[in-house]
């Protein structure tokens, strides 16, 4: 992405403990995962931590070991936060999106 952005791959790996109670057999990563993968690419770029979540929208699921990218854009401040757009894909397709605060 341009300097107006920040992308970073992801992979959760399937021996994950988080993925042996979310729908044993069947895995998928759940979303707070994906949202600490998001606080992670927020700290790697900006070296912020995520204060809030604003808003989630979950729309596809994201398989154990599917490689994934995290998307970040900055969506404006409310001193002392920022607010950063996010995006979850996998092949092009829209995992989930949202708004998070990020904050010193």
């Amino acid at each position: 992405m341009n300097g107006a952005g920040f992308e970073q791959a992801l992979c959760v790996d399937a021996g994950h403990p988080a993925l042996a109670g979310h729908f044993p057999g069947h895995p998928l990563v759940p979303g707070v995962i994906l949202l600490e993968q998001v606080a992670q690419a927020l700290r790697a770029w900006r070296g912020l931590r995520l204060a809030r979540v604003l808003e989630a929208k979950f729309s596809a699921p994201l398989l154990p070991a599917q490689a994934a990218i995290v998307r970040l854009t900055e969506a404006g401040t409310d001193s002392p936060t920022v607010r950063f757009r996010f995006e979850i894909r996998h092949d092009g397709r829209v995992l989930a999106r949202g708004l998070v605060e990020g904050t010193a």
